[in-house]
């Protein structure tokens, strides 16, 4: 039934998007633009029951009639529904994380990106806000016990939604003569006043313990990764990649200072001097900017890897995005056919922070992190790796629906490697990239150290401090997104790990920037897949 596979995909792809605005949104298909999701319980039953069919359904091509190409998206669409399935049936956040409903991204893909014309965007805008108070009546009706840190990370972004709409909403609707916004937007205001109200009201008694437990967090973790590593050999290779990396360290900081036997303090002193330089609040965005500019010269000089002409824009990071990463990078869906730009966004530190705080925050991302960070975020990282899978046509859309975040930023991780061992920014940005591997890394020890073995905050923050060198403040923000995620913190090292074995396997006649070229011409998909594609069986 290899000839059944070409439609069956399409229309379960379709069917997904139809169903879910969300994953709409970040594909970049626009069919349910004027709709939020619908995470009531009679929606969810039926989403439930077409994820099943579509599995039923896909579990009846035959792969070994399938060219290589279409197996892996018919691997992937499997896993896929396997993973929407679990999320719905088994991990049920909409019941207790609050930012499961979080609007934002949906109302601000409408204001920000220019893919229609104002007046179309208006309208759609306007169904969207009209839809919003009956989605926060569904959100009351679903969620029951919500731990502490989700209600007030909710609290916040909630409250970021609605200052987007106060403030952004008008500059919309100014563009279109004769618009009104005012009611439809007010009204949508008041209900997240009246919601986040009613998170507050939930603060005293909700559950300080967020922890998933180890059942569910080894089933999220093989829907994450797609990867057959365990969970036990995975916490084994990061405890021995973290002592590697250790050595590493010091060996740089005593290049940095002209000790010849360095130690943990010899790098503490290297950090303490590269933290000296540094930017605030008002110039981090601009900071960031200067560093892509010098990496993308970078990238172009050494030859490795074939730069895009797609718009990048650097920003401060959206209120309604706030509060669990310090940058991200929000590209162009897969599947969009507008010319549309990328999003480099930086959080600054909150405005209630003292200025001791922010201070330590700005010592870790630091002028030489900053060029780092960009270059994970950015050039050749994110950015790049996004524009580059966006340009992958298949014969279905799969491979733009099932975009692989072990991949993604595995790609990301290492680059920044491949980047400091060509010798973007001397020793010093060395340093930093080594310090953020070790991160990286501790990461993992923490997902599954916070969610399954019971690990204190002051364990947590002992492991982050001494072994990983960070500043009291990056280290705070991370255990609250260790409690504030799962899973997903593990995909930098599996991926850096995957990806990184895959550059390895160039072969000797084939250029550096050919390789990498090839390595990001066939979408997102997980490391496994992409190293089979890259075989000489895997050639169609």
């Amino acid at each position: 039934m290899g000839e059944d596979f070409v439609p069956r995909a399409e229309r379960i792809v379709e069917a997904i998007l139809e169903a879910d605005p969300m994953t709409a949104y970040y594909v970049g298909d626009h069919r349910v633009d004027d709709q939020l999701p619908d995470l009531s319980d009679s929606a969810t039953r039926e989403h439930i029951a077409m994820l099943r069919e579509a599995s039923h359904a896909l579990a009846e091509v035959d792969d070994d009639g399938l060219g290589a190409q279409d197996r892996v998206d018919n691997a992937l669409l499997l896993q896929e529904l396997d993973g929407r399935l679990f999320a719905l049936e088994e991990l049920r956040e909409r019941e207790w994380n609050p930012l499961a409903h979080n609007p934002g991204p949906l109302l601000h893909g409408l204001l920000a990106r220019p893919f229609a014309p104002a007046e179309q965007r208006l309208e759609l805008l306007t169904d969207r806000l009209a839809a919003l108070p009956d989605a926060l009546a569904t959100a009351r009706a679903v969620l029951r016990e919500c731990p502490r840190i989700h209600v007030e990370t909710a609290i916040g972004q909630f409250g970021g939604v609605a200052a987007l709409i106060r403030e952004q909403a008008p500059e919309l609707a100014a563009q279109v003569p004769g618009a009104r916004i005012e009611p439809v937007a007010g009204a949508a205001v008041a209900a997240l006043g009246e919601f986040t109200d009613w998170l507050t009201d939930r603060l005293d008694g909700a559950p300080h313990d967020a922890r998933l437990g180890r059942r569910l967090w080894e089933a999220k973790l093989w829907h994450t990764l797609d990867t057959e590593l365990g969970a036990a050999e995975l916490l084994d290779r990061a405890h021995r990649h973290l002592d590697h990396l250790s050595t590493e360290i010091r060996s740089a900081a005593g290049e940095f200072l002209g000790v010849r036997e360095p130690d943990d303090e010899t790098v503490r002193t290297a950090l303490d001097r590269l933290a000296a330089d540094r930017p605030g609040n008002d110039t981090v965005v601009a900071v960031a900017s200067a560093a892509l500019r010098e990496a993308e010269d970078f990238v172009a000089h050494h030859d490795l890897v074939t730069l895009v002409d797609d718009t990048l824009i650097v920003q401060e990071m959206p209120e309604f995005a706030r509060g669990v990463a310090v940058a991200y990078c929000d590209p162009v869906g897969p599947l969009e056919t507008a010319d549309m730009p990328t999003f480099f966004a930086i959080a600054p530190t909150p405005a209630d922070w003292s200025a001791e705080r922010t201070a330590s925050f700005y010592r870790e991302y630091n002028d030489y992190m900053m060029r780092n960070l960009t270059v994970h975020e950015a050039m050749p990282g994110h950015y790049l790796q996004l524009a580059h899978s966006r340009r992958f046509r298949g014969s279905t859309p799969a491979r733009g629906l099932c975009e692989s975040g072990t991949f993604i930023e595995g790609w990301a991780v290492y680059t920044e490697e491949l980047m400091s061992d060509h010798g973007f920014g001397g020793v010093a940005v060395r340093l930093q990239r080594l310090k953020s591997h070790l991160r990286m890394t501790i990461n993992t020890i923490l997902d599954q150290g916070v969610h399954c073995d019971g690990m204190t905050e002051v364990e947590a923050m002992d492991l982050m401090l001494r072994r990983g060198f960070q500043e009291e403040g990056e280290a705070a923000g991370k255990w609250r997104r260790a409690q504030l995620s799962s899973t997903q913190l593990s995909t930098y090292f599996v991926g850096y790990t995957e990806v990184s074995a895959i550059a390895a396997a160039r072969p000797a006649n084939i250029s550096l920037r050919e390789w990498h070229d090839r390595m990001l011409s066939h979408g997102s998909p997980a490391p496994r897949h992409l190293a089979a594609l890259l075989s000489p069986s895997g050639q169609d």
